[in-house]
């Protein structure tokens, strides 16, 4: 089994077509056909189902596919460490959820960057239980998540904890005394599924059930500027908006009889870890410049 062939399982996998597979992977239908089969061949098994216009995946292709996938990132990984530069000194690969990119790595990584440019860093912007199955494969060196991981041969450390803050456009007056739990649902409000232990479910359950919401979107970072322009209302991590309310963007508004859980993230790595004392300090900072 080499990753030639597993690259053309992962392409027609998504692609769903034997003939605009092989044009993008630029070789002959044949080929792709022929590479399927062996593959097939190889493993004992079906991992598609053919019929004229397109095919699909078998039960065995979809358990298959995560790890042909998770074949072809090791091998970039090898490959990238094999042949990294002789500029860089070392390379060290980070795993991180978007919300947590944005609130608080960005800042802290531009200004590490500029302290140490023999230093090549690799951020994985992803989900986290892909993250933490590379992080236990090698492929990265530590993980920021909302969920922790207490394992033996790991270290899971609190990092940040937010508030999570109501906010409306930054004009907007209504509410301006603050509301009540049962005015939330005389508001429209936007929903994000927060992928953040209960936080999801807790605000879920501020609403009656099969509640109907203008917007809804799985990246609480993509909610600031629908905010901003008078769609609704949102909860959002304080630091995440922090800039916005200072600026008068968006305005917080006061929550009367309930408060929100406090959302907690975590700092998880290999034991031992391999990440540099110089990076921990900046990751942990509490004053990131940029």
């Amino acid at each position: 089994m080499d990753t030639t062939t597993l690259r053309t399982f992962i392409a027609l996998s998504q692609i769903k077509n034997f003939t605009k597979t092989a044009q993008q992977l630029f070789v002959a239908q044949s080929t792709v056909t022929n590479r399927i089969r062996d593959l097939e061949e190889e493993l004992g098994t079906a991992l598609f189902i053919r019929n004229r216009k397109q095919v699909g995946l078998t039960p065995a292709g979809q358990k298959f596919q995560s790890y042909a996938q998770r074949f072809i990132a090791l091998e970039l990984t090898a490959m990238q460490d094999i042949q990294t530069s002789p500029t860089y000194a070392r390379k060290i690969q980070i795993g991180t959820t978007n919300t947590i990119y944005e609130c608080h790595l960005q800042k802290r990584l531009c200004t590490y960057l500029q302290q140490k440019p023999s230093v090549s860093l690799h951020v994985t912007i992803s989900h986290t239980a892909e993250m933490l199955q590379k992080l236990q494969e090698g492929i990265l060196d530590v993980v920021f998540s909302f969920s922790a991981l207490f394992r033996d041969g790991y270290i899971c450390c609190p990092y940040r904890t937010d508030a999570l803050v109501l906010v409306c456009r930054g004009d907007d007056t209504a509410y301006a005394s603050g509301i009540t739990k049962d005015d939330l649902q005389k508001i429209d409000y936007l929903f994000c599924n927060f992928a953040l232990q209960g936080v999801g479910l807790y605000i879920q359950d501020l609403f009656p059930r099969h509640h109907r919401f203008p917007l809804e979107i799985d990246n609480s970072t993509k909610l600031p500027q629908y905010v901003a322009a008078g769609i609704g209302y949102t909860f959002l991590p304080r630091s995440l908006i922090e800039e916005d309310l200072l600026k008068g963007k968006l305005r917080a508004v006061p929550l009367l009889d309930f408060a929100p859980p406090k959302v907690d993230s975590y700092y998880i790595t290999r034991n031992p870890s391999t990440i540099p004392d110089s990076l921990k300090a900046v990751l942990f900072t509490d004053s990131p410049t940029f």
